[in-house]
Protein backbone atom coordinates (compact mmCIF):
# COMPACT_ATOMS: atom_id res chain seq x y z
CA UNK A 1 0.00 0.00 0.00
CA UNK A 2 2.98 2.69 1.03
CA UNK A 3 4.51 1.23 -2.29
CA UNK A 4 1.50 2.42 -4.08
CA UNK A 5 1.48 5.46 -2.76
CA UNK A 6 5.02 6.24 -3.51
CA UNK A 7 4.84 5.64 -7.12
CA UNK A 8 1.56 7.65 -7.38
CA UNK A 9 2.97 10.64 -6.04
CA UNK A 10 6.17 10.21 -8.26
CA UNK A 11 4.09 10.11 -10.67
CA UNK A 12 2.49 13.48 -10.10
CA UNK A 13 5.32 15.50 -10.82
CA UNK A 14 5.98 17.04 -14.17
CA UNK A 15 8.90 15.76 -16.26
CA UNK A 16 12.04 17.25 -15.15
CA UNK A 17 13.91 17.72 -18.66
CA UNK A 18 17.32 17.11 -18.12
CA UNK A 19 19.74 19.78 -19.89
CA UNK A 20 21.95 17.94 -22.73
CA UNK A 21 25.75 17.05 -21.39
CA UNK A 22 28.19 20.28 -22.20
CA UNK A 23 29.92 19.52 -25.27
CA UNK A 24 32.67 21.13 -23.75
CA UNK A 25 33.16 18.72 -21.20
CA UNK A 26 32.62 15.56 -22.98
CA UNK A 27 35.30 16.56 -25.03
CA UNK A 28 37.82 17.45 -22.05
CA UNK A 29 37.08 13.80 -20.48
CA UNK A 30 37.45 12.24 -24.12
CA UNK A 31 41.45 14.10 -24.47
CA UNK A 32 41.84 12.92 -20.86
CA UNK A 33 40.58 9.67 -21.10
CA UNK A 34 42.75 9.27 -24.78
CA UNK A 35 45.95 10.78 -22.61
CA UNK A 36 45.15 7.78 -19.81
CA UNK A 37 44.80 5.05 -22.59
CA UNK A 38 47.73 6.09 -24.36
CA UNK A 39 49.80 6.38 -20.54
CA UNK A 40 48.82 2.52 -19.70
CA UNK A 41 49.25 1.35 -23.04
CA UNK A 42 52.77 2.48 -22.84
CA UNK A 43 52.92 1.13 -19.31
CA UNK A 44 51.83 -2.44 -20.59
CA UNK A 45 54.10 -2.09 -23.70
CA UNK A 46 57.08 -1.97 -21.57
CA UNK A 47 56.19 -4.54 -18.68
CA UNK A 48 55.72 -6.37 -21.66
CA UNK A 49 58.78 -6.37 -23.52
CA UNK A 50 60.97 -6.46 -19.90
CA UNK A 51 59.08 -9.86 -19.52
CA UNK A 52 60.18 -11.02 -22.96
CA UNK A 53 63.95 -9.78 -22.36
CA UNK A 54 64.09 -11.76 -19.06
CA UNK A 55 62.42 -14.39 -20.66
CA UNK A 56 65.07 -14.58 -23.42
CA UNK A 57 67.72 -14.14 -20.58
CA UNK A 58 66.43 -17.28 -18.80
CA UNK A 59 66.60 -19.37 -22.13
CA UNK A 60 63.37 -19.61 -23.12
CA UNK A 61 62.07 -19.59 -27.19
CA UNK A 62 60.52 -17.22 -28.68
CA UNK A 63 57.50 -19.26 -29.49
CA UNK A 64 57.05 -20.05 -25.56
CA UNK A 65 57.36 -16.25 -24.62
CA UNK A 66 54.52 -15.67 -27.63
CA UNK A 67 52.09 -18.29 -25.61
CA UNK A 68 53.16 -16.72 -22.06
CA UNK A 69 52.20 -13.33 -22.87
CA UNK A 70 49.06 -14.31 -24.84
CA UNK A 71 50.48 -12.85 -28.44
CA UNK A 72 49.69 -16.44 -30.26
Amino acid sequence: MIIGVFINMRNSYPYAHRPAFPTDLAVKIARKAEIMAKRLEDQAIAEMVRSAKAALGRGESPAEIEIQLGLK
